[in-house]
């Protein structure tokens, strides 16, 4: 059974930064891609970023130039560097894998950004 668990959330205010993490309970090399999701308060749920096993990357709009979006094989983790964070960024971060047509997802982590 797949697991990932993020971590690195918490409370930062405007203009700060925070680095999320997602550990998988595997080899993250088995997965196509792995990438990072969020939902605000009262929203959807919405694609941030995604990188994918070839290294190729993937950023909404509202998140380029401010976040990146990285992974390490050797530790079984995926990184997502979060600069100049906005109170807009305030939402429930989602780290997600594909393995083929089965996607797998954490628990969340919160990250709150004051003004």
């Amino acid at each position: 059974q797949v697991q990932l668990v993020e971590s690195g959330g918490g409370l930062v205010q405007a203009g700060g930064s925070l680095r999320l993490s997602c550990a998988a309970s595997g080899s993250i090399f088995s997965f196509n891609r792995m990438g990072w999701y969020r939902q605000a308060p009262e929203k959807q749920r919405e694609f941030v970023a995604r990188i994918t096993r070839g290294g190729r990357l993937n950023y909404a709009d509202s998140v380029k130039g401010r976040f990146t979006c990285s992974r390490d094989n050797a530790e079984n983790t995926v990184y997502l560097q979060m600069n100049s964070l906005k109170p807009e960024d305030t939402a429930v971060y989602y780290c997600t894998a594909d393995a083929g047509n089965i996607s797998y997802w954490g628990k969340g982590t919160l990250v709150t950004v004051s003004s």
